[in-house]
């Protein structure tokens, strides 16, 4: 869940009077967020920088840090967090947020050319007049920025803002893609200019910015955003041009949001526009700007228009277990930012509901029951004994496997727990197997490289888990029990958990009849007792086994498992001492052959 850190004295000016800790503690409980910790400046600044004495800069304002919802983009700064909270109390309505009048002549123009499909495809774009920057308002400003490009923006892969002075720029504006030797600009807080490619090498060394270079220092073409002088504005999502840099004495203030998805950037405009155009000379108003692409579709932004949605009185009220009319739960709404009247229509009586173009979290009824539940109040809502009961229990699958487990562990062998994920060269390479890449399922953005696919075998644990014990006394006698994950089209999700049982018998002399001996007694357990069909064994070309000393375990003419000896090509071979024979059964056992 996002922190917000607000100065608590001037959350409390915003908010008209004072409150103590505990108070405070209470309203923000009764809407929904928490104060999360009480601290200061100098404490936060002594934190980062690891100093142990009182001697750092700051002051000894006090800080609170408050938690949030993460769909509550809206709650990402003090204006947001004071506004909402002025309206819950009733000391406010919610404000209607209006896009200026502006003629199509004079109106700012953002023209896409077609090369930006390649890497960031969209643009909005927005513009603030006659803002009213101070210190602290700049610096939540700024904050804001930044709580978005950690949250909704993905860490800027969705979605880049840049935010410039307009009075330093000059429209029409373009936003193109070029190839980084051709894009040079002086960056933000530098002062010479850089080539695009010089400047990712530049940010290497930087601990902020290095973290965002590989999402376009791989492409052919960086996107960027000239004025009409082919001043650059902005290389995004990396960095804004010094040229056009904000200042307090700022008035003007143009915003471009650059995306991969578009409805994202559209939400990420109308916070910020929503969340300091109370700063606006002509408050809670936006001046659009029109978006050109190059098939000839235009837009105009920001879209501040108010979505309507009409929703039941019994779906409100029920879900939450409370009896209210219209005239109760409107009241509650208005408290959340939602204007509501009564209607009625198709025999019953609905709530028309009005939702603002910051509460980007409203999708469905259910977004709505949850608003009243916390503007009535969830301590006062009635506790009630269910209508109906149930009785928890383990799934079917859990309880058959462990009876596997006790089965297997009967015969002797010790149970090994192991990691589910692991490395492309464990699951491969060292198993003597090629990767077409079709069947395993790749981690996106590894921390290491022993975590990058999800394991469709239990032998690279088994073995691992060998390797490590290669002291141990013979014979050595594992199992485990667990699942596995393939591709598969067929099902929603991509792919499929398979639960399967390995289990591992090293000893310097052979152990075909203790592992062959294992297997037949588990099939024999998980037989059906109508069914006469026997197993059969049947040459298998794994290479994983040595050759000739592997087989396909069969049953009604379906492979249900595999049995061999490790072949002395893969890696924890040595550790065997001469052979370790590998019994492992698919996930057909666990349904009851």
């Amino acid at each position: 869940m996002p922190t917000v850190s607000v100065g608590r004295d001037r959350l409390f000016k915003a908010l008209g009077r004072t409150y103590t800790q505990e108070e405070f503690e209470v309203l923000c409980f009764e809407f929904g967020i928490e104060l999360d910790d009480v601290t200061t400046e100098k404490a936060i600044i002594r934190k980062e920088k690891h100093l142990k004495d009182e001697t750092c800069e700051g002051d000894e304002e006090v800080i609170y840090k408050i938690e949030v919802a993460a769909n509550r983009y809206d709650l990402l700064c003090l204006e947001g967090i004071a506004r909402a909270l002025r309206i819950f109390m009733g000391k406010e309505t919610t404000p209607i947020f209006t896009v200026s009048n502006t003629s199509a002549k004079s109106m700012h123009k953002m023209h896409v050319k077609p090369e930006t499909a390649q890497i960031r495809p969209f643009v909005v774009c927005a513009v603030l007049r006659g803002v009213t920057f101070d210190e602290a308002r700049y610096n939540s400003f700024i904050d804001l920025q930044d709580k978005l490009h950690q949250n909704i923006c993905r860490k800027r892969t969705l979605v880049a803002i840049g935010t410039h002075d307009l009075d330093t720029l000059e429209g029409p504006f373009s936003y193109e893609a070029l190839p980084p030797t051709e894009i040079t600009f002086i960056p933000l807080k530098q002062d010479k200019s850089f080539r695009a490619d010089e400047l990712m090498e530049f940010y290497k060394g930087d601990l902020k910015l290095k973290k965002f270079l590989h999402i376009i220092e791989n492409s052919p073409v960086y996107p960027v955003i000239y004025d009409s002088r082919r001043t650059v504005l902005s290389l995004p999502p990396i960095i804004n041009g010094a040229h056009s840099a904000i200042t307090l004495e700022t008035k003007n203030v143009f915003i471009e949001c650059t995306a991969t998805d578009l409805t994202k950037a559209t939400i990420v405009l109308n916070t910020v526009v929503t969340m300091f155009s109370e700063y606006c000379q002509k408050k809670f108003e936006v001046e659009p700007v029109e978006v050109l692409y190059p098939d000839g579709k235009t837009m105009v932004y920001p879209d501040l228009s108010v979505t309507k949605m009409e929703v039941p009185i019994k779906e409100i009220t029920g879900p939450i277990g409370i009896s209210l009319n219209e005239t109760q739960v409107v009241p509650l709404l208005n408290k959340m930012q939602l204007q509501s009247e009564k209607v009625f229509a198709d025999g019953e009586t609905r709530i028309l509901i009005s939702v603002p173009p910051t509460r980007s979290d409203i999708l469905h009824a259910r977004d709505v029951v949850e608003d009243v539940a916390i503007a009535y109040g969830y301590n006062n809502i009635p506790k009630t004994k269910p209508k109906c009961h149930t009785t928890g229990g383990r799934q079917p699958l859990n309880r058959f496997s462990d009876k596997i487990r006790a089965e297997v562990a009967r015969a002797g062998y010790m149970e090994v727990l192991t990691w589910i994920l692991g490395s492309k060269e464990e699951n491969f390479k060292k198993l003597n197997r090629s990767d077409d890449e079709k069947k395993a399922v790749i981690i996106g953005n590894p921390r290491t490289a022993e975590f990058e696919v999800v394991r469709t075998s239990l032998l690279p644990g088994l073995l691992k888990t060998l390797k490590h014990n290669k002291d141990h006394p013979r014979p050595i006698k594992i199992f485990e029990v667990g699942d596995v994950v393939t591709l598969d089209e067929t099902r929603d999700v991509g792919a499929a958990n398979n639960r399967r049982l390995g289990v591992l018998y090293c000893s310097g002399s052979s152990g075909f009849e203790e592992i062959l001996g294992l297997a037949e007694r588990i099939l024999k357990v998980v037989k059906k007792p109508h069914v006469e069909v026997e197993t059969k064994l049947e040459l298998s070309h794994e290479p994983e086994f040595f050759l000739d000393r592997q087989r396909n375990i069969m049953f009604s003419g379906r492979c249900i498992g595999k049995l061999g000896v490790v072949h002395p090509v893969l890696p924890t071979f040595q550790y065997c001492i001469k052979r370790a024979w590998l019994c492992l059964l698919t996930d057909r056992i666990f349904m009851r052959i």
